[in-house]
């Protein structure tokens, strides 16, 4: 199966850096590239989460550097994982997930799991999911775990709530 380019960058950019130690720079950056927005590498081995690091608004000035940015922190800097090594690049698949601009929730009936990703904000403490997540299937359930992930306690009713939609490459 064909990799989307998205996806195929955010491979050439790991396999660089892991190699190399050089960040991936384009000589050209085509038109699909050029435009700003948030974006998530995942990398799985064998089928098991590897890395994913994102960004839930854009840092960089185009989707190309965002990719490459997050790629290679996704490999080198998810601190659930240690870094990638030569050894893995063989049996990582690459997923990218592109995200619309976040959009503030009144009510929980709002989120659908399967459609959108969640932002959870309480102060300082931020917690995103991405969507269509294997084994969470209510809003309940999403909500839980962001709030795990941003260190707020899953009680606290008292949280600003965002959810998006990705376009997901692989």
């Amino acid at each position: 199966m064909k990799m989307h380019p998205y996806a195929e960058l955010a491979r050439k950019a790991i396999e660089e850096y892991v190699k190399n130690r050089n960040v991936l720079t384009p000589k050209e950056i085509p038109p699909e590239m050029q435009k700003k927005a948030g974006v998530f590498v995942s990398l799985k081995k064998h089928g098991e989460l590897r890395g994913c690091i994102g960004t839930f608004l854009p840092c960089e000035e185009n989707i190309y550097k965002e990719i490459v940015r997050n790629a290679v922190a996704a490999a080198t800097k998810d601190p659930r994982f240690y870094p990638v090594q030569e050894d893995e690049l063989n049996d990582i698949t690459y997923s990218v997930d592109v995200l619309s601009e976040p959009e503030k929730v009144k009510d929980i009936s709002d989120l659908d799991p399967k459609r959108y990703g969640i932002i959870v904000v309480k102060g300082y403490r931020k917690g995103l999911l991405l969507p269509d997540l294997e084994g969470v299937d209510t809003a309940e359930e999403q909500l839980m775990i962001t709030k795990m992930k941003a260190g707020i306690d899953p009680s606290d009713k008292d949280v600003e709530l965002f959810k998006f939609t990705v376009e997901r490459f692989k």
